[in-house]
């Protein structure tokens, strides 16, 4: 596995144990990198990620409900929601992969950690969003990756 993958499937992991027990994000991404190192430039990664998703979740969650209409946000598998989230939030958000990158990206992880049918959704729901990726920067314009919005370890 790649090492930003690899990443991606810690990021994926604290995102998901924080929207199943409300666990405090900055323990969880301890927790997670002590019981799975990465280098400094990696962990950096996964707490950007988790950092960025977090405190938009429910503006992602907006843009995501419009591109599965289909499925009911709630009805959404939590994995699944929090890859599609990482996804958008890499190339809409903090713009630091390109958009069929972060697809690909995406779909590898649904492979690993969703049902058989999460790559198809993941990727039929990103392809749709990708579509209006510059409506959706524009909508998160006033965020990047240095967003004060971003929550800090210690939360």
């Amino acid at each position: 596995m790649k090492s930003r993958t690899k990443a991606r499937g810690i990021a994926l992991q604290a995102l998901y144990e924080i929207d199943m027990t409300g666990h405090a994000p900055g323990e969880t991404i301890v927790e997670r990198l002590e019981s799975d190192p990465l280098e400094s430039s990696l962990a950096n990664f996964v707490q950007q990620i988790v950092s960025g998703v977090m405190p938009i979740t429910a503006r992602l969650d907006n843009f995501i409900a419009q591109h599965a209409p289909e499925w009911p946000l709630d009805q959404v598998a939590v994995i699944d929601r929090n890859i599609i989230r990482i996804a958008l939030w890499e190339f809409a958000v903090a713009g630091c992969t390109p958009v069929k990158v972060a697809i690909n990206e995406a779909i590898e992880l649904a492979k690993l950690y969703g049902s058989e049918s999460t790559p198809r959704f993941v990727n039929g729901v990103l392809g749709s969003l990708a579509a209006r990726q510059t409506e959706i920067q524009n909508e998160f314009g006033s965020l990047n990756k240095k967003s004060e919005e971003q929550i800090p370890l210690d939360e």
